[in-house]
């Protein structure tokens, strides 16, 4: 499964930068909650990176982004 089914619907923002890290090969055989969900709730590079690198792909039109009620992505249906 590729990035843009996993982004299929709205996801909440650390489970879409998980879902990034895996598609780039960085959390392969981990689980989110067990493994890696603390990477996303503390300052760090890994972490803030790919929350910086969903941005990155909001500004460029793959990925589409909300902040109500929490922080959320999807794939942009107009990059498809």
């Amino acid at each position: 499964m590729g990035l843009s089914e996993d982004l299929a619907d709205w996801t909440d923002w650390d489970l879409a930068a998980f879902m990034l890290g895996q598609a780039l090969g960085l959390f392969e055989g981990m689980n989110f909650a067990t493994d890696t969900k603390g990477s996303f709730w503390t300052d760090n590079p890994v972490g803030n990176g790919l929350h910086d690198a969903l941005l990155a792909l909001v500004t460029a039109g793959i990925i589409e982004r909300r902040e109500e009620e929490d922080e959320q992505f999807r794939w942009s249906s107009a990059a498809t």
